[in-house]
C-alpha cells in the first residue's frame, strides 16, 4: 500500500498525522508513507525526524488584514496557486498513491484537490468544532470525512456523511493513571490546579495567574503548577519578588515547559489551558475537569468553538480572554476545595466525549479506501 499523506503549518495538523502514519506502519511494515509539505514550515524537520519520506511544494496561506507586507504576501500566493497542482502532480504520478489524506492547513488543498483529479481516493480529517477554509471545501468531493468533533459537520457540505474518528493521542498521555500520578507528585489529599497557555507561553493566562498564585499560595489549601512557557520566565522573578518562591511555598511549582505533561495532567483536580484541539483529546482521555480559556487570535476563532463542545456537554469551564479575571479564576478554585465531587462530573462528563481508539479508526478508513 502507497499513502501520501498532506500535514503542515502547525503541531496540531502534523502531529496527528504522524501517528497515523506510524499506525499505518505498525499494521504493515511493507507501507510506503510519502508527506507533502513545505520547505519552512515545522513539517520538514518534525516528518524526517519521525523516519518518512518528505516530499515540498511552494504554498502559503491568505492574510486577512491588508497591511502592504499582507498584500504583497497574498500576490506571492496567488502567484504560487498558478503553479502549484503543477507541483503536486509531479510528486503523486511517480508515487502512485492508493490513496491521499489531506490533515488540514494551506498545504492539504492542492494535494487532496489534485488527487481527486487524477482519480486517486482521498481522505481528510478535521481537528476542530470549527472547521478550517480548506477542509470545509476539500469536503465537497472527499471520499472520507474524519472529524474529531461531531460539530464540525454542520458547517460542512461533504459528498460522503462525515464520520467520528477522534483525534489521536499520545500513548504516555492514554496510559497515565490518577493515583500512580498523584503518588508520583507527592500531593496528599490537596487538590492539584495544573496550568499552562503552552510551549510558548500565553500572557495573558501568566499574569492571571500570577495574580491567583499570589493571593491563594499563602492559604495552603491547593497545589499549584503552572507552566509559563518560554516567553513568561519573568512569571518567576514577579512571584518571588512577591514572596511566592519553591522554598517558602514547596506546594507551588512555576517552569518555563512541562516536560512530564502526562503525570501532572492526569493528576490534575483542575486543568487551566487553552482550548486546541490535541489539548482538548487529552483531557477527555484522561476525563480531567479544565478551565479553557479559548484563544481569540486563531483562524475562525475555532478555539471557542473547541471549547463550547465541551461546555455545552457539561465536560469543561469556560472563560473567554476578554472575560479572564483573577478574581473568577479563585472563585473557580475555592468551588473545587468546597465540592470537588462536582468537578470530577466534570472530568467523567469528559471522559465520555474522548474516543480512545482514533488512530484506529482513521486507519481503518484509509485502508478501507484502498480495498474499496
Amino acid at each position: 500500500m502507497k499513502v501520501v499523506i498532506a500535514a503542515g503549518g502547525t503541531g496540531g495538523h502534523i502531529n496527528p498525522a504522524l501517528a497515523v502514519a506510524e499506525e499505518l506502519r505498525r499494521r504493515n511494515p511493507d507501507t510506503q508513507i510519502l508527506f507533502i509539505g513545505t520547505a519552512d514550515h515545522m513539517e520538514a524537520t518534525l516528518v524526517p525526524k519521525a523516519g518518512f519520506d518528505f516530499a515540498t511544494i511552494e504554498i502559503s496561506g491568505f492574510q486577512r488584514s491588508f497591511t502592504p507586507y499582507n498584500i504583497k504576501r497574498n500576490l506571492l500566493t496567488l502567484k504560487r496557486l498558478l503553479f502549484v497542482s503543477a507541483q503536486v502532480e509531479k510528486i503523486l504520478k511517480p508515487f502512485q498513491p492508493d490513496v491521499v489524506v489531506g490533515f488540514g492547513g494551506y498545504v492539504s488543498g492542492p494535494v487532496v484537490r489534485s488527487a481527486h483529479k487524477l482519480g486517486i481516493p482521498t481522505a481528510i480529517h478535521e481537528q476542530n468544532a470549527f472547521p478550517g477554509k480548506t477542509n470545509i471545501a476539500l469536503s465537497r468531493y472527499a471520499d472520507a470525512v474524519m472529524l474529531t468533533v461531531m460539530a464540525a459537520e454542520k458547517h460542512m457540505k461533504a459528498k460522503n456523511k462525515p464520520v467520528l474518528t477522534g483525534l489521536p493521542v499520545r500513548d504516555d498521555i492514554l496510559q497515565a493513571d490518577r493515583e500512580v500520578a498523584r503518588a508520583q507528585l507527592k500531593l496528599g489529599n490537596k487538590p492539584l490546579v495544573f496550568s499552562t497557555g503552552g510551549s510558548l507561553g500565553a500572557q495573558e493566562i501568566n499574569d492571571c495567574m500570577t495574580e491567583v498564585i499570589s493571593r491563594m499560595a499563602p492559604e495552603n489549601k491547593v497545589v499549584f503548577v503552572h507552566g509559563c512557557g518560554k516567553g513568561g520566565a519573568d512569571m518567576i522573578d514577579t512571584l518571588a519578588e512577591r514572596g511566592i518562591t519553591k522554598e517558602k511555598y514547596p506546594d507551588v511549582q512555576v517552569m518555563e515547559y512541562v516536560y512530564d505533561m502526562a503525570t501532572y495532567l492526569a493528576a490534575s483536580d483542575l486543568f487551566i489551558n487553552r482550548a486546541g484541539a490535541s489539548s482538548l483529546s487529552e483531557i477527555e482521555a484522561l476525563g480531567v475537569a479544565s478551565l479553557l480559556i479559548p484563544s481569540p487570535w486563531v483562524t475562525e476563532n475555532h478555539q471557542y468553538h473547541n471549547a463550547c463542545a465541551l461546555s455545552d456537554n457539561g465536560a469543561a469551564f469556560v472563560i473567554e480572554e476578554k472575560d479572564l479575571t483573577p478574581e473568577k479564576v479563585i472563585a473557580l478554585i475555592e468551588d473545587l476545595i468546597a465540592d470537588p465531587a462536582r468537578f470530577a462530573e466534570v472530568g467523567k462528563n469528559a471522559k465520555k466525549m474522548s474516543v480512545p481508539d482514533a488512530k484506529k479508526h482513521i486507519c481503518d478508513i484509509v485502508e478501507s479506501l484502498v480495498k474499496a
